[in-house]
């Protein structure tokens, strides 16, 4: 039987293959999310590097939110992420939400970012 961690890598493979076929050389909005906080990368595959990230942690971050694990932190890092996206010159993404499922601080993440502008 599987457990509750080989079920995730499971998802977590699944939908990266399924963006490796579809993303047509975009870059990849990459999100992780721990108990405490959660992180979101643009990652540019072909090189293998980070274009932009945010996160909870960051020192510019850590002032502005009560909590970091709150829907309401996931929507300031969308935000910010889209705001460093735009200075960088990223403009289109492939959502990448590994093993989670689209729902709570994943989803508030996204919204967060599309309506800032990062087109995915």
């Amino acid at each position: 039987m599987n457990t509750p961690r080989e079920l995730f890598q499971k998802r977590k493979a699944r939908v990266r293959t399924a963006l490796k076929n579809a993303n047509n050389g975009k870059l990849r909005l990459s999100v992780f999310r721990s108990g405490k906080h959660i992180y979101a990368q643009i990652i540019d595959d072909a090189k293998g590097v980070t274009v932009v990230s945010a996160s909870t942690l960051d020192k510019d971050v850590r002032g502005k939110i009560a909590k970091s694990s709150t829907v309401e932190a996931a929507t300031f890092i969308g935000n910010l992420v889209a705001e460093k996206a735009a200075k960088s010159g990223v403009s289109e993404v492939v959502f990448d939400r590994g093993g989670y499922i689209y729902h709570g601080r994943v989803k508030a993440l996204a919204d967060a970012a599309r309506a800032a502008g990062l087109k995915f």
